[in-house]
């Protein structure tokens, strides 16, 4: 998982693709998921920063991160893995 290199993403969660012009604007725990996606941090990594940082269980961090990367993905935000290269 891996944000496209011309992404923009500012610190207070505007998110910005120059390739298309669209901008998002992103609420605080967005804006801290996508920085943690732009460190490098895994699935793993960010749900167990998630849970120690907010009070939620595995199975809502789980809907909820699967919901948030959905609508990255949908908006072309993210690279194409290599496996999806090859589909």
């Amino acid at each position: 998982m891996k944000l496209k290199p011309n992404i923009a993403v500012s610190e207070s969660g505007f998110v910005f693709n120059p390739a298309t012009g669209e901008s998002f604007t992103l609420n605080p725990i967005g804006a801290e998921i996508i920085a943690k996606i732009h460190e490098g941090l895994d699935y793993s990594e960010i749900s167990e920063w998630v849970k120690k940082e907010y009070t939620t269980d595995e199975a809502t961090f789980e809907r909820d991160f699967n919901d948030f990367v959905g609508q990255l993905k949908i908006n072309g935000l993210f690279e194409k893995s290599k496996n999806e290269e090859k589909a």
